[in-house]
């Protein structure tokens, strides 16, 4: 058994980790919101623990025991949104503060219960794939919006779920996975995009 914050840290790497290049301090204070000899204490703790590689001044990256926890967290994490979204009634803005809530504590038999209560899921509300019980999740190769030429149509696939005004604005303009958007134009000098959906134009910020 590793503690609540052993596990938000190995979450943390596995959700910043791109290409296997290993993640450095900054960017985990970052997003753990702690100083920079916080994290260090703990990357330290986990590489005792073999959760994690780390090398001073280098970064860390995860063991495959280390990986299987921060799956496994990530597992309930989205569970929990999508039955808070589906069975509770919660908007989709208001489940990522609750689930994070919830991850560190629910058994494996109601983790299963939710599962089976939802009919076995392979998304959250966001559209994030959920990994399955042995550790697997579903990879896919998706396009940034800002990235699509003009005059494109395309499916969102998913959004992301840290910032819950964000969603409520996304939400405002119908932009919710699923749904066709297509793509008028786009302002020079990361300018804002200019987007159809269902015959209403809007326009959204680079961020």
């Amino acid at each position: 058994m590793i503690s609540q914050a052993a596990e938000d840290y190995l979450k943390a790497i596995y959700q910043l980790t791109t290409d296997n290049k290993k993640v450095s301090t900054s960017q985990l204070s970052k997003q753990m919101q702690c100083s920079a000899a916080s994290v260090t204490n703990m990357l330290r703790k986990l590489s005792k623990l073999k959760l994690v590689n780390y090398e001073p001044y280098r970064g860390a990256t995860l063991t495959s025991p280390g990986e299987k926890i921060a799956l496994e967290v990530i597992r309930h994490h989205r569970l929990i949104e999508l039955y808070l979204s589906e069975i509770l009634g919660y908007s989709w803005d208001k489940v990522h503060a609750e689930a994070e809530k919830l991850e560190h504590v629910i058994s494996e038999q109601f983790e299963e219960k939710i599962n089976e209560v939802l009919g076995y899921p392979t998304l959250d509300p966001h559209g994030h794939p959920i990994p399955t019980k042995d550790g697997n999740i579903a990879s896919d190769s998706l396009y940034v919006l800002w990235d699509i030429e003009n005059g494109v149509d395309v499916k969102v696939q998913r959004v992301n779920d840290r910032y819950p005004e964000m969603l409520r604005y996304l939400a405002s303009m119908g932009i919710f996975p699923d749904v066709t958007v297509s793509v008028i134009r786009k302002s020079p000098f990361s300018g804002p995009i200019h987007v159809e959906i269902d015959g209403a134009e809007h326009s959204l910020s680079k961020k």
